[in-house]
């Protein structure tokens, strides 16, 4: 692991430089001071899902989602749980794929929830259907746990 990394502040979007010894430590972001890590699912929309799948050095999980899906909806409390357990060796994120359907094409999304992890703005992994919190954290460790 690099002597630091470049994590994306979940409130302004700005890339931040934290020494990776410090991560667990609370950082704050440099622009704005509010905590890199809060422990729930950044909301994504088009601009920001580039700039946090691009700029961050740590893993991210992005829930694929919609409001009239039942099963996201279901997943939600648990994939809120699995960002508590996650961070900040991931950043978990959420994107709306009817507010983003750009996105969502771009990545022929075709089922929801879609789970999908992105290591240095490539998509790694991928998982369809709902999971319960420890699913979650399970799948998303052991595919971080196969990335080079």
């Amino acid at each position: 692991m690099p002597d630091s990394l470049h994590i994306v502040c979940p409130h302004c979007d700005a890339v931040n430089r934290v020494p990776a010894d410090r991560l667990h430590a609370e950082p704050v972001c440099g622009k704005c001071s509010k905590l890199l890590f809060t422990g729930q699912p950044v909301d994504l929309n088009t601009a920001r899902f580039a700039q946090h799948i691009t700029r961050s050095q740590i893993p991210v999980l992005v829930d694929f989602w919609a409001p009239w899906c039942g099963p996201c909806r279901v997943m939600a409390p648990a994939y809120a749980q699995a960002a508590q357990r996650l961070e900040p060796s991931f950043r978990v994120a959420k994107l709306d794929t009817e507010q983003a359907q750009d996105v969502a094409a771009r990545y022929a999304i075709r089922s929801i929830p879609t789970l999908a992890l992105f290591k240095d703005g490539r998509e790694v992994a991928r998982q369809a259907g709902a999971l319960d919190a420890a699913g979650i954290v399970a799948w998303a460790h052991a595919q971080a746990a196969a990335l080079p």
